[in-house]
């Protein structure tokens, strides 16, 4: 396994993170705690959750979230030294509940929040909190000043984003710097190679300020992992999903093909491109099944061509580069 910094920190984090939102919702208990002894034995020590991740949730929003983090939980109770092996990393943001302080990041949200996910998981403290998304309506001081107390508490440690604009990460950081805080270490965001629009300010961003960087949804949904050979199983043969395959048919049939001729699975050219970018610390892989999780660590050993590279950028054009350079001068 490779390692690589998280971000400006000291913190040393794999090139493959185990995703786990598929825990308690496709991926049962049993096949879950498999997955994570498979990722430990892999080397893969970055498990990434969230307080809403766990399958269906009921009318009344009283079963479904908080299964993923549970499952974790009762994984790390099995004891062998399980919690000292991973960095453990969870959400806030999403409602959690009906009442109208179930959700965002107010104060009050992310102290329940925050004792509700160390509940679940069953251990004291969290390696990286992330804000699931911004809240367009809590001022920083108050995000930063819980944060904070989350740390005197010994129950946080690092604090990461995600979803967030280039402009949200600096005003995070700079409302952070007043406060002589460390902030933010980490941004998750959408990216692969069919979605690049965080390479126009997200990037340049998160590189300016030393924050590291996890790709979610790395295949596209399913789109970069061979789908026209695979189109009629699982969640491929959903009616939408159908409907985006033919709009994109000729591009997939063109990166399928230049797959075929370097001798690589598509899979594993998604996740290649991806590690090849200096500017990504992980690509979170989220495994269904154990034989998923295996073969998503062939792409640690892909190495892409300078002529691949330029093809694969022909076939899923980015933005241009970054701003404003890719619109201006």
């Amino acid at each position: 396994m490779q390692y690589k910094h998280l971000g400006r920190s000291g913190l040393k984090v794999s090139r493959l993170a185990l995703g786990t939102m598929n825990f308690g919702d496709a991926t049962d208990e049993a096949t879950s705690f498999r997955i994570m002894d498979d990722a430990v034995e892999a080397g893969i020590n970055l498990f990434d959750s969230a307080d809403v991740y766990g399958g269906p949730q009921s009318p009344d929003m009283e079963q479904g979230y908080g299964i993923s983090e549970e499952i974790i939980g009762r994984w790390l109770a099995q004891g062998g030294g399980r919690r000292d092996k991973i960095v453990l990393a969870t959400k806030v943001y999403q409602p959690m509940g009906l009442g109208p302080n179930d959700k965002y990041l107010s104060a009050y949200k992310i102290r329940k929040a925050a004792e509700d996910s160390l509940r679940r998981l069953q251990t004291d403290h969290i390696d990286l909190y992330q804000m699931h998304h911004i809240d367009r309506s809590t001022p920083w001081e108050e995000i930063w000043q819980a944060m904070e107390q989350l740390v005197r508490e010994g129950k946080v440690t690092y604090f990461g984003s995600s979803n967030f604009a280039g402009w949200q990460i600096a005003t995070a950081q700079n409302a952070a710097i007043h406060r002589n805080f460390m902030g933010l270490v980490s941004e998750q965001s959408l990216y692969n190679l069919t979605a690049r629009t965080i390479e126009l300010e997200v990037i340049p961003a998160v590189r300016h300020y030393g924050l590291g960087l996890f790709p979610w949804s790395p295949l596209g949904g399913g789109l970069l992992g061979g789908v026209l050979k695979k189109h009629q199983e699982g969640r491929r043969s959903s009616p939408e999903m159908q409907k985006t395959i033919e709009q994109l048919r000729p591009q997939l049939e063109a990166y399928e093909n230049l797959c075929d001729e370097i001798d690589e699975q598509p899979a594993d050219v998604a996740l290649a491109w991806l590690l090849h970018n200096t500017a990504l610390t992980a690509t979170i892989v989220g495994p269904r099944t154990p034989e998923q999780l295996a073969t998503s660590r062939r792409a640690l050993d892909v190495t892409l061509s300078d002529d691949t590279l330029a093809k694969l950028d022909k076939i899923w054009p980015g933005p241009g580069g970054e701003a404003p350079e890719a619109y201006a001068w």
